[in-house]
């Protein structure tokens, strides 16, 4: 009886030891399978040029009022608008008293200058698109990490598919460098917003009709009508 114990103790350790490996073997191929999913860029993101970096966008430093007037300083300044941060405080962005209204204030402030503001999809190849076609996209991403954060209005001027990494005019850094899946994380958080800021007759690439049109109106309503109706006509062309 001791001796048939002792056999089936014996069957049975050796079985683990078979068993093990495997099960190990099964575990890393799991792993490497969703590391590799995790990697691989989206066919969108493949059919982008693999480098771009807007080097001429201007540059406002400063971590004040969530960077807010000096990001939407920066892309008026890239659309040919004298202005500076300053100018936009008080008067566009109603500063320090609306802080928390800053994404509202950001498109009104922009309408007032006569620029289109389109929204974009939100995923990170509906941005790159654009940055492709040679428009920087401003947008609002959490800074931080898990003991402080707050939000932040940066423009993306470039970005590089093979390192996988983007490139953001941010805060007190002209050239910030942040990997995709961090970029994509920390916009995400703060609800994925992301516009265009366009002249009238500056469409954007693969542009959307319906929400072209949405924007053209919701420039009429801020009482820029004719900028608004060449918005239109460029859609027509």
């Amino acid at each position: 009886m001791i001796a048939l114990k002792v056999q089936a103790s014996s069957a049975w350790r050796q079985n683990k030891r078979a068993f093990m490996p495997r099960r190990l073997l099964l575990a890393c191929v799991i792993a490497a399978t969703l590391a590799g999913c995790a990697s691989q860029p989206s066919s969108a993101l493949k059919s982008l040029p693999q480098r771009v970096e807007l080097g001429t966008v201007p540059f406002f430093r400063g971590n004040a009022n969530q960077s807010a007037p000096m990001a939407l300083a920066a892309i008026l300044s890239e659309q040919g608008v004298r202005i500076t941060p300053g100018l936009l405080e008080k008067d566009a962005l109603h500063l320090p008293q609306g802080l928390d209204k800053l994404q509202d204030s950001m498109q009104s402030g922009a309408r007032e200058y006569g620029m289109v503001v389109y929204p974009l999809e939100q995923n990170l190849a509906a941005l790159l698109t654009q940055v492709a076609a040679g428009y920087p996209v401003l947008l609002r991403y959490q800074e931080g990490s898990a003991f402080w954060s707050e939000p932040r209005y940066a423009l993306l001027v470039g970005y590089d598919r093979y390192k996988q990494r983007v490139l953001l005019r941010s805060g007190y850094s002209r050239r910030l460098l942040m990997d995709f899946d961090d970029f994509e994380s920390a916009w995400h958080k703060e609800g994925s917003w992301a516009v265009l800021v366009q002249q009238p007759g500056q469409l954007p690439a693969q542009v959307d009709r319906q929400r072209w049109l949405k924007a053209a109106n919701d420039l009429a309503q801020a009482g820029q009508e004719q900028a608004a109706r060449r918005a239109v006509t460029a859609l027509g062309k």
